[in-house]
């Protein structure tokens, strides 16, 4: 098995060599199946594999990052990344690798795994109760020198803020974007441990990252627990994602569980307000009264209210924002800040918030107490001409740009004619917008659970032109046929003029936004704010 593998690094590595330049190896070419972007040299990788196994009849089914799980109906599995440190290979930083293991079902029962670096041709391997191998050399993890440690740390931008807090606590630390080789520089007792702790789930690890790696470092003599201090296992899942920390010596782990209390401290909050609420400082007011010996910082506009220091929402680096507004004012925070937020509602229907005005205090306090749950929503976001323009948490509208002067539109999905129509303009609607600018066009509400966005049109000049709930993973193209402008307008906030005899792209963005809630189910909300309120 091990020289199947070889055989297929070789392939992988002489089909990326052939990609001209970084520029064509970060081409977005779709949405893998983790619900992420795909990048030319990922997809690119991730076909050589496959026709390699098809070509040479390698009795393997496939789990691979961009297209899923291949079902072959063999008995074991090829868990694959083809391509792990995608963003090194792009910005031509030597750090990534071709990714394998072989299993049946978990990551506890793989028995081969083989890594290889792209870049410097540096190959690692490991056989279950054979050892690990770095260039046919054996590898081991080192005893660690308690005063003295040197991690690797997951520090993007998904990263629990407890991380922050631990490269603090070490002599030194690194984050090196790619997970598979951190894992490895633990095995050969190059670092002490490798700690990936994100509070977004979308951001942390799936088995096609670390099936190999893992095998790696239990072979050199480590092992990889979770937050909860249980030995990692992972099924054969492409949607199932983990923290946890890696290490060669047990006091390492143990060093960091002492600090896990300290490290993560009290949240910092942030408070971002609609200024011309009428009631916005008093607002405010009772909130930084109920945040009484919490840190919080209030943004610019409302500070200078208080004669405080504020800072720009952008600026604001803080655990958990809340804004006071509507749903305006947490449509503009999310596009400048990406801390999961709650909302107060001082606007209008305020579908988005979480908490009345009434309620400040007692939402406040289930916030400090952590009576909460935090709902990942999904994003769209938009290209033009080959410029990555915004992401929407609602909806990205084109419409006319001349008021009652109708314009010709043809919509594709994955390059697919969808609909030729004349109208005001097409709107593309997330689950989270169904229930906003969608829903008074007549289109359907979609729980925010379901992966999927709507393609609305506004004002039809056909009556048959109906709205279509299309995969959220597809490719929508909206193509301005007349030679007449229109603009894009994002979530109500951002506006971009669009010219006549363009197109324009809208995929799902590999980010999501974090929403707090009160356990407060979205059928509930939508008798309350929708059904009852009128």
């Amino acid at each position: 098995m091990m020289d199947v593998l070889s055989n297929i690094a070789d392939a992988v590595e002489e089909a990326v060599r052939k990609i001209p330049d970084s520029k064509c190896r970060g081409e977005c070419i779709g949405m893998g199946a983790d619900g992420t972007t795909t990048s030319q040299i990922d997809k690119i990788a991730e076909n050589t594999v496959l026709a390699y196994i098809q070509k040479n009849k390698i009795p393997l089914n496939v789990l691979s990052e961009e297209i899923g799980f291949v079902d072959n109906g063999w008995r074991e599995t090829l868990v694959l990344d083809p391509v792990d440190g995608t963003s090194n290979a792009i910005a031509g930083i030597p750090l990534y690798t071709v990714s394998m293991a072989v299993g049946t079902k978990s990551l506890s029962d793989i028995h081969t795994a083989y890594l290889r670096n792209l870049a410097t041709g540096d190959v690692i391997t490991a056989e279950k109760g054979k050892g690990a191998y770095k260039n046919g050399h054996r590898i081991r993890v080192r005893k660690a020198d308690m005063e003295d440690l040197f991690l690797m740390i997951y520090l993007g931008n998904g990263a629990h803020s407890a991380s922050f807090s631990l490269a603090k606590r070490v002599k030194s630390s690194r984050a090196l974007g790619c997970a598979s080789l951190e894992m490895v520089l633990v095995a050969e007792g190059e670092a002490d441990g490798f700690v990936m702790h994100t509070d977004r789930y979308s951001r942390a690890v799936r088995i096609v990252d670390i099936a190999a790696s893992a095998l790696v470092l239990r072979e050199a003599g480590g092992e990889i627990y979770d937050l909860e201090g249980n030995v990692l296992d992972m099924g054969f899942d492409i949607g199932c994602r983990s923290s946890f920390i890696a290490f060669g010596d047990r006091r390492v782990y143990d060093f960091i569980a002492r600090l896990k209390s300290d490290i993560s401290g009290s949240p910092r909050y942030g408070i971002s307000v609609n200024t011309k609420v009428p009631e916005a400082k008093e607002y405010t007011r009772r909130v930084m009264k109920a945040l009484e010996g919490c840190d919080y910082i209030l943004d610019k506009a409302i500070a200078d209210e208080f004669d405080m220091k504020g800072f720009p929402v952008e600026e604001m680096k803080v655990d958990i924002m809340i804004t006071i507004g509507g749903d305006g004012t947490i449509l503009r925070t999310f596009m400048k800040n990406k801390a999961p937020l709650i909302g107060i509602n001082a606007g209008g229907v305020g579908f988005l918030a979480e908490v009345s005005a009434k309620d400040i205090e007692e939402g406040i306090r289930r916030l400090r107490n952590g009576e909460y749950i935090v709902e990942e929503r999904s994003k769209l976001s938009s290209w033009y001409e080959g410029e990555y323009l915004a992401e929407a948490v609602n909806e990205a509208v084109v419409h006319t740009d001349s008021i009652a002067k109708i314009r010709h539109f043809r919509v594709y999905v994955n390059d697919k004619l969808m609909t030729d129509v004349r109208a005001d303009g097409i709107m593309v609607s997330t689950p989270t917008g169904s229930t906003c600018y969608a829903m008074s066009l007549g289109a359907p509400l979609i729980d925010p659970r379901v992966n999927a966005v709507v393609v609305v049109p506004m004002a039809a000049y056909k009556f048959s032109s109906r709205p279509f709930v299309v995969p959220a993973d597809a490719k929508i193209t909206v193509e301005a046929v007349m030679d007449s402008g229109c603009l894009l307008v994002v979530d109500g906030q951002e506006e971009y003029e669009i010219k006549g005899k363009t197109r324009i792209d809208f995929i799902r963005s590999p980010d999501t936004v974090r929403f707090i809630k009160f356990n407060t189910d979205f059928y509930s909300k939508v008798r309350e704010k929708l059904v009852n309120s009128l």
